[in-house]
């Protein structure tokens, strides 16, 4: 007779993430994409590590672009890993592996990982009845009927506040709030009694008015169904109410991790530092500094060297990566301070082409057979912004026979390392011996 699996335990492991990498490839035809001709590679997600324990609530926090929805997808399978494994601690069938599953197994491993989606309006088909679509999962799983199928969903629909339920069952869409559409989207997602919900930014497209009950539902659930969850947002004001642990991303990497008393009393990494200056404070003779980080978001299809975020860090150091691209925004920024177009043309002439500066590299020359006057208009610019943090990565500029070399120092391109009660990826954070 086959051992009956005990059940996971609240703190026990649930599903491992292990040096996860989604790619996708941009531009190209077919073609080009098969032999990768002309095509970029944008990594949405670049070797992340984590442990979710059942009953906790982990926070992936960062900006648009970070890679955090695309991480939560590849939770679930809907976005293939190109590297890395993911592992969900199945109570009936063991350890699975969700980064190698076929079709078959991902419907099954969808009974037990659910995801709320973002946008209420678009996830829920305007075509059902809110017993149709809440009670839909039942019927492609179970294949649910009849009078048990209607008394799950009325249930359901109970649980999350839409009561009585008879008279939210035979509505569309269209007939509810904001608010009631995200509570019958929840009502789907824990219909078939999951063990792990992705919740996408469930409340960034409420009203405020509303945000705080459904936040305050979802912990209720939490605690009356044991779940567990991965939230996903922007909004680090959110995350201190609900995670219990957060994983701050940045271009496809978590930054900083660690449990939220943690991260919000002693944040460690300079972005981490930014996203709690951003958060608004209601009394005004309690606000303080936004000293946000200056630029935008990289190009996730081509990356800062050594760590992303040091353009726009204010404390970057010599070995943070800095490179080409970083010396043209330095010279651009140049220009448009002077605002002289005069000057800004025969500087460019002495410069000569800086395509040049275009792809990444630590070791660029500039302004071939000129290189004495170059140089020194090079060593001119760096006077009137010695506090510029680029040039801080400028190991060396001297005048040869073929222009100005400009060599950067090495670059170090920085993972997660313990840091007190956190990790951090920050090479002002040694990895100790």
């Amino acid at each position: 007779m086959q051992t009956k699996p005990e059940p996971l335990q609240v703190g026990d492991q649930i599903m491992d993430v292990d040096d996860l990498s989604v790619h996708f490839q941009l531009g190209g035809g077919v073609l080009g994409r098969l032999f990768g001709w002309g095509t970029k590679t944008v990594k949405a997600v670049d070797g992340v590590d984590f442990t979710l324990h059942k009953g906790e609530v982990i926070g992936l926090v960062g900006e648009s672009g970070s890679g955090k929805t695309t991480l939560g997808r590849a939770l679930l399978g809907m976005a293939p890993a190109t590297d890395g494994v993911i592992t969900y601690q199945d109570v009936a069938r063991g350890t699975r592996r969700v980064s190698h599953m076929g079709k078959a197994e991902l419907r099954h491993l969808r009974t037990d990982v659910q995801m709320v989606f973002q946008d209420p309006h678009a996830a829920l088909n305007p075509t059902m009845t809110i017993e149709t679509a809440v009670g839909h999962p039942l019927v492609i799983h179970e294949g649910a009927k009849g009078e048990e199928l209607r008394k799950k969903v009325a249930d359901t629909l109970e649980r999350v506040g839409l009561s009585p339920a008879e008279q939210f069952m035979s509505k569309y869409p269209s007939d509810l709030s904001g608010g009631q559409k995200q509570r019958a989207v929840i009502a789907r997602s824990i219909i078939m009694e999951p063990q792990v919900l992705v919740a996408d930014e469930p409340v960034s497209m409420l009203d405020m008015s509303v945000r705080a009950k459904i936040l305050q539902l979802m912990i209720d659930l939490k605690d009356d169904l044991g779940l567990t969850y991965v939230y996903i947002t922007h909004d680090l004001a959110s995350a201190k109410f609900f995670c219990d642990r957060i994983a701050i991303m940045y271009l496809g990497r978590i930054v900083e991790m660690g449990t939220t008393e943690e991260i919000f009393a002693n944040p460690r990494h300079p972005y981490t530092k930014a996203l709690l200056k951003a958060i608004p404070e209601p009394d005004p003779e309690l606000a303080v500094p936004r000293d946000l980080p200056r630029g935008e978001i990289p190009d996730a299809a081509q990356p800062p060297l050594g760590c992303s975020f040091h353009p726009r860090c204010p404390v970057a150091v010599a070995t943070c990566g800095w490179e080409s691209r970083d010396l043209k925004v330095a010279l651009e920024e140049h220009w448009v301070r002077k605002g002289d177009a005069t000057a800004y043309a025969k500087e460019r002439k002495l410069l000569g082409k800086l395509d040049a500066l275009d792809s990444p590299s630590q070791r660029v020359t500039l302004g071939k057979g000129n290189a004495g006057e170059a140089l020194a208009l090079l060593e001119g610019i760096r006077s009137e912004n010695p506090d510029e943090p680029m040039w801080k990565g400028v190991d060396s500029m001297s005048a040869t026979p073929d222009g100005v070399e400009i060599v950067f120092h090495e670059a170090e391109d920085p993972t997660l390392r313990p840091a007190g009660g956190a990790e951090v990826a920050c090479v002002l954070y040694p990895r100790e011996s």
